[in-house]
């Protein structure tokens, strides 16, 4: 039995284009594997620790070999459960809406948690960075209001899909499928609605084989 994380990252789960076509995945994903555990995680849901001062002190204590204060011994525990969550799962799934060409900012403070020396990543002088989340298929769907095609001006607005890639490679993740639905918003309602229409498809499809 294999446990798969799914983690929505919009406070509008309604009407979330992302988090539709992630359902409809999570659906058909049930019914291929009904063995498999679902644990959904909505970040804007969810008490997340504050990655702050207190906690950027209790990091470098730990990164210099320092002894912890009870009180950072805490922050830091809180951290570290936080990031066991995350890796208990087999299989991961992110529903991605674009904000300001980039992530929701509950994300990325998800991923500032996540992304911490010895735990998701290691260094060394021989192997350079290395990811210690390895293995273990990630499937991202995001949903942008406009459009941004590789290859055109507008990709380079596009911060959403090269930051979520780039910064799950690097803590080990190798097999990242995505679903993209655009526009959700310029090209008015009947379009968004058949875009999202073919990444249920795509996502049903995708489904089977995750």
């Amino acid at each position: 039995m294999a446990k798969l994380l799914y983690i929505q990252n919009s406070p509008l789960s309604e009407i979330s284009y992302s988090i539709k076509a992630a359902d409809a995945f999570i659906e058909e994903y049930k019914n291929k594997h009904p063995n498999d555990e679902v644990a959904k995680l909505n970040l804007f849901e969810t008490d997340l620790p504050a990655f702050d001062g207190p906690a950027v002190e209790a990091k470098y204590k730990i990164l210099h070999g320092k002894e912890h204060t009870e009180k950072q011994t805490k922050i830091w525990d809180n951290i570290k459960k936080t990031i066991e969550q995350f890796k208990s799962a087999d299989k991961y799934l992110l529903a991605v809406p674009m904000w300001n060409f980039s992530i929701p900012w509950r994300l990325k403070q998800y991923i500032d948690i996540l992304v911490q020396p010895g735990l998701t990543f290691t260094y060394s002088d021989e192997k350079g960075y290395d990811g210690l989340v390895k293995g273990k298929p990630l499937l991202v769907v995001y949903a942008r209001g406009s459009q941004y095609p590789t290859g055109s001006d507008s990709a380079a607005y596009d911060l959403q899909t090269k930051y979520i890639e780039l910064i799950f490679r690097f803590i080990g993740f190798e097999n990242i499928q995505s679903i993209i639905i655009e526009p959700t918003l310029m090209a008015g309602p009947d379009t968004a609605e058949a875009k999202l229409k073919q990444a249920v498809k795509k996502a049903q499809r995708l489904a089977e084989s995750f």
